[in-house]
């Protein structure tokens, strides 16, 4: 399939339930679908997004919806760049929100190594909040088709976090009188607290 070859989805929906429209356009959002305009989706034509538009018309269908899907090419010169860079623009405004969640959660460490308040239980909210970022720029960088200006800085702020939290982590160790992660790791094995 060419570089400038797009899948567009016309998704037919009954107006109620209203659940129904909203799993259609969350799952849509979710796989990073553009909405080109009122009722009309487009993402790159490959087999992949095939295969799950497709899919999304079977699930749909049972309960009185349905899609149409058309493999399109644009005639108009310019139009796929502009195409690409709305693409670029979402996952930008994607990554933007994703590097402000970065900075609280700086934030938040730098407020609780201010107070000292190097606590197990700290560990634990921290470590959950850094796999929730790690886990949600995967799903960002997934639909990211086109490599959005923000990515790289992206990735950057979440290394920037991970040390961070190390380091916040180190401290907890120390506090509980471990020397390092190690030793808490090899606590956890012979069965020990933290």
């Amino acid at each position: 399939m060419s570089d400038d070859a797009w899948l567009l989805f016309l998704p037919q929906l009954p107006s109620l339930p209203s659940s129904l429209r909203v799993l259609v356009w969350r799952r849509l959002r979710g796989v990073g679908a553009l909405s080109l305009q009122n009722g009309v989706w487009v993402l790159p034509a490959r087999i992949e997004h095939e295969h799950f538009l497709r899919g999304l018309i079977e699930e749909v269908t049972p309960q009185g919806g349905g899609g149409l899907l058309f493999h399109a090419t644009p005639l108009q010169p310019g139009l796929p760049d502009n195409i690409v860079e709305r693409f670029r623009a979402e996952r930008d405004q994607e990554y933007a929100e994703f590097r402000g969640r970065c900075a609280d959660f700086l934030n938040e460490i730098a407020s609780e190594t201010e107070r000292q308040n190097f606590i197990f239980a700290e560990l634990e909210e921290n470590e959950e909040d850094i796999e929730k970022l790690a886990a949600w720029l995967a799903k960002i960088r997934a639909r990211d088709y086109f490599g959005a200006e923000q990515s790289v800085p992206s990735e950057t702020d979440l290394e920037h976090c991970q040390e961070v939290f190390q380091e916040f982590a180190q401290a907890v160790y120390r506090r509980a009188g471990l020397d390092d992660a190690s030793e808490a790791d090899s606590g956890s094995d012979r069965g020990d607290t933290v």
